[in-house]
């Protein structure tokens, strides 16, 4: 076998290969701060992440011996998260009904402000998007899939995809400036109220 990469240790990987329980607990404990990072996006509720991730390491125990050790072992895992986020998604959706919006029309959002967005703002919104817009955003965004991909992942046409990014970023952008005109209606008031103060004094 390879070298691992270096975000795993060659004795954990094989450990975890031979089914080893406590090497599949160091793995476990190790990237499941990771796994979440990428559930929580795809989810509305850290227990959902959690099935989700739980899921996730269920396949990636079973099919480790596939990982190729020359590619980073986070990208290996990130992939099965992804999918196993998406599976999630396809079952939820069973129990819902969404519109196929082929025949809608894609207008110009102007959505420069939410790409200037800083990364940890996004994950923050992420969550009170509704649910096709968030996955959608995702892949396209965060995961660099194309539309021709996340139309097959989630079984709807392109034109949909875009029209799904769109209005995730015209939400993002409204959502966005109400966060923080709200907080800036806060330090407005804090800084006014330490001038009373200081005026006082």
């Amino acid at each position: 076998m390879a070298h691992s990469a270096g975000d795993i240790d060659e004795q954990t990987l094989l450990g975890c290969i031979k089914k080893n329980r406590k090497c599949q607990e160091k793995l476990y404990k190790q990237f499941y701060g990771y796994g979440m990072s990428i559930g929580l996006r795809y989810t509305n509720s850290r227990d959902e992440a959690k099935e989700i991730i739980n899921d996730a390491f269920v396949k990636i125990f079973a099919s480790i011996e596939k990982y190729d050790s020359k590619q980073s072992f986070k990208a290996w895992i990130r992939r099965i998260i992804i999918n196993t986020s998406i599976d999630h998604y396809r079952r939820e959706l069973k129990h819902q009904n969404h519109l196929d919006l082929d025949t809608q029309v894609v207008q110009d959002l102007n959505t420069e402000a939410i790409d200037q967005l800083a990364f940890e703002d996004i994950v923050k919104l992420l969550n009170q998007l509704p649910e096709f817009y968030r996955i959608t955003f995702n892949l396209y965004e965060i995961e660099g899939y194309s539309h021709d991909e996340i139309s097959e992942v989630l079984n709807i046409t392109p034109s949909s995809s875009r029209v799904y990014l769109m209005r995730a970023k015209k939400r993002l952008r409204e959502l966005f400036q109400k966060y923080y005109s709200t907080n800036d209606r806060m330090i407005s008031s804090s800084a006014d109220h330490v001038v009373m103060r200081e005026s006082i004094i």
